[in-house]
């Protein structure tokens, strides 16, 4: 219901761009882009949906192979629709946008599939009677959702408006911060991986009424969040000349890039810890249903703190593209630092959710 006119507002991209002041070539790829790309909205959360369906009844693997085998058929489509390979039509931006839509539809046909005939999930008969609305369920899944989807929504805009001020700075400045925010992107998956598993040990322990359990499962994944983003910093810090060459091949062109993609990555060391900390603290936060006061950490740790300083930093400072990541790693650490204090104050009180399925 939710992607429906998200993917309409999609089709805007090339003028909402230009509007925000982009240059005119990368707004007309991006908006190229997103006509194939907007198609992938519903099928892919409707993915996600049954992804933490099956990580919410201690069944994460098929959601996980799902995912192992998209990403190298994702690879081929891409490169089949993008170069015009294999038979393909040439379709440049476009196919790689048609490529990810196309592999998220296979991912949630497959995934409805195992959900609704595979033993243990297909007890629980989820298309079962799809068609009549609990809408007392609905109410209590947008108490919780919607200030979790806020949250969200908080920071990835604070990410796009990072990527905004960098288009503002110049063309080489964009790239750079895409090459580092994609490496921070593919190291933020374990983190986020380990905070879903903390919202549903968290929740268990709620149901049980186990307040030490609950104390118990948070801080185990937030340490280990946090043991394995120092170790991978570590190691992006010191291959952080060598990670740009990925994505844009050893060419002397693109010198500019490379360096400052470098440095943004060295800058990056506090922000990849502080981001997967935070993404851990949210998850077990939400397993204790509290939603609403980590919205508003969010409203103040993103933007009053982290675009306030991006832009400050960026512009009227003149630190341009490393500013903006100094502000990114502000706002990030922000949020870290109070939600790992919101839940050590709740779970240090003993505190359980009196009703299931109500915010805090």
């Amino acid at each position: 219901m939710a992607g429906v006119p998200l993917t309409a507002l999609q089709f805007l991209g090339e003028p909402v761009l230009l509007a925000l002041g982009q240059a005119p070539e990368s707004a007309e790829l991006a908006g190229r882009y997103l006509l194939g790309l907007c198609w992938s909205m519903i099928p892919a959360w409707i993915f996600m949906v049954l992804r933490n369906f099956m990580s919410a009844v201690n069944r994460p693997e098929p959601a996980l192979w799902i995912t192992l085998a998209a990403i190298p058929l994702n690879g081929i489509m891409a490169y089949a629709l993008i170069y015009g390979a294999f038979g393909a039509p040439r379709l440049d931006v476009l196919g790689a946008g048609l490529a990810t839509t196309l592999v998220n539809i296979f991912m949630c046909a497959v995934a409805i599939w195992i959900a609704y005939t595979r033993h243990p999930f297909k007890k629980y008969r989820i298309l079962g009677r799809f068609w009549r609305a609990d809408w007392p369920l609905f109410g209590r899944l947008l108490a919780i959702g919607l200030p979790i989807s806020g949250a969200f929504l908080l920071e990835y805009g604070l990410f796009a408006a990072a990527a905004l001020l960098m288009g503002l700075i110049g063309t080489s400045a964009i790239a750079a911060h895409q090459i580092a925010l994609q490496t921070a992107a593919v190291l933020y998956m374990v983190p986020f991986g380990i905070s879903m598993a903390a919202t549903v040990r968290v929740g268990q322990a709620v149901g049980r009424r186990d307040s030490e359990a609950t104390r118990r499962a948070g801080f185990t994944a937030m340490i280990l969040a946090v043991a394995f983003m120092i170790v991978m910093t570590v190691i992006v810090a010191l291959t952080r000349h060598s990670i740009p060459l990925l994505f844009l091949g050893d060419t002397g062109a693109a010198g500019e890039t490379i360096a400052l993609a470098a440095t943004l990555l060295v800058l990056g060391v506090t922000f990849f810890i502080t981001d997967g900390a935070q993404s851990v603290a949210a998850g077990a936060l939400r397993g204790l249903n509290d939603t609403r006061i980590p919205l508003l950490i969010a409203v103040f740790s993103f933007w009053i703190i982290g675009f306030a300083s991006s832009y400050g930093l960026a512009f009227p400072l003149g630190l341009g593209a490393i500013g903006v990541w100094i502000g990114l790693s502000l706002g990030t650490g922000t949020f870290a630092v109070l939600l790992l204090w919101r839940f050590h104050a709740l779970t240090k009180a003993n505190y359980m959710p009196d009703v299931p399925g109500t915010p805090v």
